[in-house]
């Protein structure tokens, strides 16, 4: 490495901006362009038991957008909820992955504290070492109770650096913070300012896609999702973009949402299956020639691999009303403490013969379908 770091000091790329999240506006400093000096790896994380430092230049020289907000974050949950939603905006416009375990994106938050009623802020910490929206969350709480803790014992915040050490779920000390006057800047002759044309910004204005803000605000008006699932939808773009093609194959809005959010995210690992795959479960789901057992299963397929006929081979709900009619009469009679149960008013008791009709086919059967053929004979 060549000893010192280009940053734009003087001249930012962008003044002012500001970024939406849960409803606010969290004000944006600077935006402003610097290359990586590499990664320092230091005592008291869990990779060094024997206090050792170790220096990876394996992205020096590299560029590097850093963004710096204002003090508008309030609390651990405010700047996880932050770098979630920066992170959802960098990869709608095509920025960046923006995958902090992989290092894409870092987070280092500057952390202090004040009594109430006060309004200037206290010494802050800065802490690195944060690979992940947990870990930031969790390094942020920690910092803010040791530093009221060092308040209230009768101590001082010192102004420094601090890192996160996972495995001990704790802040440490890596060195003191130095001032703005101590980095020592210089202009660098070789580089001039770098000056955007406005003609050109514009045009890439106009190009933009819709972002994630305005995509949510989008989702709650027109589809009538809750605010909590349009919030999960737009935070990974591809997540959304799926969901409005299975919506545009005529899937409802809300059923869509919830199967995506309960059933796709929790596994989704970068990649979504064939919008016409999820729309035909859905569609059958709709028409009842599927249960939701039976759902669950044709999308496990579906995520495996499978298109939809495959996946839904040799699956199909019992809606037979005479058919069922005889499964029925059978959880009945072998099931007569829930029949006197359910005559002594206890309504639940309902449940171990739906349970009941269930196993006995195999998870197929129109459990609305049973439930009323079972109170109708109950109420005879």
């Amino acid at each position: 490495p060549k000893g010192y770091q280009i940053s734009q000091y003087d001249f930012p790329m962008s003044r002012d901006g500001w970024i939406e999240v849960n409803g606010r506006r969290v004000r944006i400093t600077r935006v402003h362009l610097e290359e990586d000096t590499g990664k320092l790896v230091h005592a008291g994380d869990s990779l060094n038991a024997a206090g050792a430092s170790y220096v990876d230049l394996n992205r020096a020289g590299m560029p590097l957008m850093e963004i710096v907000t204002e003090p508008d974050l309030a609390s651990a949950a405010e700047a996880r909820d932050y770098a979630v939603a920066l992170r959802a905006l960098l990869r709608t416009i095509g920025a960046s992955e923006a995958d902090m375990e992989k290092g894409h994106l870092r987070a280092e938050a500057n952390v202090s504290i004040r009594r109430p009623g006060q309004s200037e802020l206290g010494v802050k910490t800065e802490l690195k070492n944060i690979n992940s929206f947990r870990a930031l969350f969790r390094a942020v709480e920690f910092e803010l109770t040791r530093q009221a803790s060092v308040i209230e014992s009768g101590g001082r915040v010192v102004q420094e650096t601090r890192g996160w050490s996972e495995a001990e779920q704790r802040t440490f000390s890596q060195r003191s913070k130095e001032f703005a006057q101590d980095y020592r800047y210089f202009p660098e002759p070789d580089l001039p300012p770098l000056t955007l044309d406005r003609g050109w910004i514009e045009e890439l204005r106009a190009g933009l896609p819709e972002l994630p803000a305005a995509r949510r605000r989008r989702y709650v008006t027109d589809y009538g999702l809750a605010e909590n699932d349009a919030e999960q939808l737009t935070g990974e773009i591809a997540l959304a973009s799926f969901f409005e093609r299975v919506v545009g194959l005529g899937a409802q809005p809300r059923t869509a949402a919830n199967w995506i959010i309960g059933e796709i995210l929790p596994v989704y690992a970068g990649t979504v299956p064939e919008a016409a795959d999820l729309a035909a479960l859905l569609a059958g789901l709709e028409a009842g020639t599927i249960n939701r057992d039976q759902g669950r299963l044709i999308l496990g397929r579906i995520l495996a691999g499978a298109d939809f006929a495959a996946a839904a081979q040799g699956l199909a709900q019992l809606s037979d009303a005479d058919q069922l009619a005889v499964v029925v009469d059978a959880a009945i009679a072998a099931n007569p403490q829930a029949v006197a149960d359910y005559h002594a008013g206890k309504q639940q008791a309902i449940g171990a013969l739906i349970a009941a009709v269930k196993e006995s086919t195999g998870g197929a059967a129109n459990l609305k379908l049973a439930s009323q053929l079972i109170r109708d004979r109950l109420t005879r």
